[in-house]
């Protein structure tokens, strides 16, 4: 199955035995349309024959933009040039590009909008002075996209010939910069070899059909989409939809009817929320119908899938089977799937990727799925990588039948001054289970008892308020005394069944949602633990301002 070693021959394979099949849905002005394999691989050979004037093989090609098809077409042309895809998040300011440019040392650079052409303007005095900016929606600053696009290749041949010559396994594809949950971003280099084979081993865990179709709404500057997304749709020569936004995505899916839809736990709870507070999440279809009544599942990745979860879309007979991985393993390194899939369990590990835990539980692996190191960063790199085995600052298990399962990261997990040992992402995601609660951070390291930075959801505040006849204000007033015991005793009934030690003695609720616009959040939707610290560093300070109630909470 799928011989080929790098992405380049994967395309070119898929328009040769699925030219005029259609390929990908994208919206214009609201209504969707198709276009085929053929004429997504015009486009490419387009933009690659302009991009290839410019850029030598190996040397990075920037681009900052949100999902749209131009993000697709100049992913597979950096490719076919055989240059390095350095894909940047969108919603980063623009100190956090500039840093990223200047430290791979891109001369073109990609931007959707002028939003985002404003951002790397904005310190251009200290970016290459020959540096080629294109923008894919007009803006005088920079060459028009669309142009690139316009211009008809007689003959792609050359280029495809010099790929097909020169690329293999071990060359570059491209430069990521992590999310930086706990500390910096680094550069991770992942190689065509890389995330072909991790590819090939998601579709032999997870079989798919070319009669599939996939919507698309996470971030595809995160290797989780890019990879479980992008590259195994052309794999498949299945049909891929993008959605328009986030906030369209439900909407997007009832037009576009997929069969299946990656995604991170914290979509799947809104998705969950939204339905209950549509007052049909207990009817037995309620998930197929919201999503265009095709879906065969969903799979979840990113983050720990909390179990309430699992049950909920496992009773609507649209399970969620989670995988585990990072950016550092191209990601994948086990998945689960319909005929295994296990409650708490991350699947087992794909083809050709080998686990072993070590004595501290930490997650080892290796295989071809793992990065060859940190760019211009040996010394991360030696760090992470010994003797073969890539170290995922992960604390897991595996079971006797082969399933793992992860307790936690090791940066992120809490040790108190007693010594206690305890896992935030848990405890957090049992706190999320009550529908009042719609985000919660635990706090609690190096401190004597643990604390919480607790998100309501408002609505559903509103809703409980206004079915229990309290009068309420709008927005409720959170710092009211009786507001307060609500969260109290919800917060003491979810925390019902662990220990003594991993009970939140106090607790801050904000007014405010932890985003990824507020830097709070990774475009993941994971928790920047350090940012949130920072930002509610007053909140925090006064939780432990005086000594902890020995029993239950107290704001």
């Amino acid at each position: 199955m799928m011989p080929h070693t790098t992405l380049v021959h994967l395309f070119l394979e898929r328009i040769a035995s699925s030219g005029d099949v259609p390929a990908i849905w994208t919206a214009d002005e609201g209504e969707f349309r198709s276009r085929t394999w053929r004429e997504l691989a015009d486009d490419v050979f387009s933009a690659a024959a302009v991009l290839s004037a410019s850029v030598a093989p190996g040397e990075p090609v920037v681009q900052l933009s949100e999902n749209r098809y131009e993000w697709i077409v100049c992913d597979l042309a950096i490719l076919l040039t055989q240059a390095v895809h350095v894909p940047i998040h969108a919603p980063l300011t623009a100190d956090q590009v500039h840093a990223q440019m200047a430290h791979c040392g891109a001369k073109v650079a990609f931007a959707s909008t002028t939003a985002q052409v404003d951002k790397i303007i904005a310190r251009a005095k200290d970016l290459p002075t020959d540096l080629r900016l294109v923008s894919f929606e007009p803006d005088e600053r920079a060459e028009p996209f669309s142009r690139w696009l316009d211009r008809s290749v007689e003959d792609p041949q050359p280029l495809i010939e010099a790929a097909r010559a020169n690329l293999n396994a071990e060359s570059i594809a491209t430069l990521l910069y992590t999310s930086g949950t706990t500390g910096n971003p680094k550069g991770v280099i992942l190689t065509q070899g890389n995330l072909t084979s991790n590819t090939r081993g998601i579709l032999h865990a997870l079989p798919q059909s070319s009669q599939d179709l996939r919507v698309n709404f996470l971030p595809l500057s995160h290797i989780f989409a890019r990879t479980c997304d992008l590259y195994t749709w052309i794999a498949l020569g299945s049909q891929l939809g993008l959605a328009q936004s986030r906030e369209s995505v439900i909407a997007d899916c009832q037009t576009l009817r997929p069969t299946t839809l990656n995604g991170v736990p914290y979509f799947f709870d809104k998705v969950r929320r939204a339905l209950e507070a549509m007052g049909t999440a207990a009817q037995p279809a309620a998930v197929q119908t919201l999503f265009g009544g095709r879906l065969k599942y969903f799979c979840s990745g990113g983050a720990a899938l909390p179990d309430h979860l699992f049950d909920y879309f496992l009773a609507q007979n649209v399970p969620i089977l989670q995988g585990y991985g990072l950016t550092e393993t191209s990601p994948v390194i086990s998945v689960s799937s319909l005929e295994h899939v296990r409650r708490g369990a991350s699947g087992k590990p794909i083809q050709d990727v080998e686990i072993r835990i070590a004595a501290d539980d930490e997650i080892l692996t290796r295989g071809p799925h793992v990065m060859p190191g940190y760019y211009l960063d040996p010394a991360a790199t030696s760090e992470v990588i010994r003797d073969g085995w890539f170290y995922t600052g992960d604390y897991g298990h595996l079971d006797d039948d082969g399933f793992l399962f992860i307790r936690g990261r090791k940066k992120e997990v809490i040790v108190t001054t007693g010594g206690k040992n305890i896992a935030p992402v848990y405890l957090e995601s049992l706190l999320t289970e009550d529908p009042l609660m719609a985000q919660a951070m635990v706090i609690g390291d190096d401190r004597n008892y643990l604390t919480a930075l607790i998100v309501p959801n408002l609505d559903g505040l509103r809703d409980f308020l206004a079915e229990n006849a309290w009068p309420t204000d709008s927005p409720p007033p959170l710092e009211d005394p009786q507001i307060r015991a609500i969260f109290e005793q919800r917060i003491r009934t979810q925390l019902g069944k662990v220990s003594e030690y991993e009970q939140v003695r106090r607790f801050t609720l904000l007014a405010n949602e932890f985003t990824i616009d507020s830097g709070e959040m990774t475009p993941k939707l994971s928790l920047r633990r350090n940012v949130i610290n920072q930002n509610y560093a007053t909140q925090i300070e006064a939780m432990y301002g005086r000594p902890a109630p020995s029993n239950g909470q107290e704001g």
